[in-house]
């Protein structure tokens, strides 16, 4: 299928869910998962109407944005290194992988630097996977507290990355879990810290994800294909 075709397949699937869940198909956001591709697979893209891409790699996601439209909303969605921050403060339209308050550290000294505002979601491990990043459960609501003193950071809402299942209504209890999680957030009204944003959901699962209000998805394989990888 051409690029073209599979982002019209991805659509219908969201439009679906949409459906299913009671929801309006403007309430979700498409972000495409441009790691490892091409620019020009990426501007194919942008040309069908996508201005959200998600890169993994600081480095990757700099030399993308220097070439690019710069209409284009760049998506931080891979583990951030604190000595990367600088590169990527004043490009990235949303950080999604804000796992520590060490890296929020820097992220706020970084941007007051240069006197500007980062959007960042806190990243939780909702699985409890030791393969992967993000704050445990416990953890998020006196983590998300924490940011009430930072002038220089706005905490948008929350991002997991669920298990790689074979069946995704395994990862159903997942999102409801980070849904419900952003719920109580909000409830406490913490400055600087919004529950807007739920990015959860990837090409094998987005569709539950949305079921279960996901505002955000992050699909790369279902619009570009396999991933390629440069060989060393």
């Amino acid at each position: 299928m051409s690029l073209k075709e599979k982002l019209n397949v991805v659509e219908e699937n969201i439009c679906r869910a949409c459906q299913r869940a009671g929801r309006d198909r403007k309430d979700v956001t498409l972000i495409a998962v441009s790691k490892t591709k091409p620019v020009w697979m990426l501007k194919e893209v942008y040309d069908l109407g996508i201005c959200q891409f998600g890169e993994n790699k600081v480095q990757e996601l700099m030399d993308k944005y220097s070439v690019l439209p710069p209409d284009i909303n760049w998506h931080m969605i891979g583990h951030l290194q604190r000595n990367k921050v600088k590169y990527i403060i004043d490009k990235a339209a949303l950080i999604h992988s804000v796992d520590s308050l060490r890296l929020a550290d820097m992220i706020e000294a970084e941007a007051a630097k240069r006197q500007i505002t980062v959007n960042v979601l806190l990243e939780v491990n909702i699985a409890r996977e030791e393969t992967k990043y993000g704050l445990m459960p416990e953890e998020v609501i006196r983590t998300a507290e924490s940011f009430a003193n930072y002038k220089n950071i706005c905490v948008q809402g929350l991002m997991t990355i669920a298990p790689f299942v074979e069946n995704p209504e395994e990862n159903r209890v997942h999102f409801a879990n980070l849904h419900k999680l952003s719920v109580d957030i909000a409830k406490k009204n913490i400055d600087n810290v919004y529950m807007s944003v739920l990015s959860m959901g990837m090409t094998n699962d987005y569709e539950v994800a949305i079921e279960e209000g996901a505002t955000h998805v992050r699909v790369g394989t279902g619009i570009f294909g396999e991933r390629v990888y440069k060989s060393i």
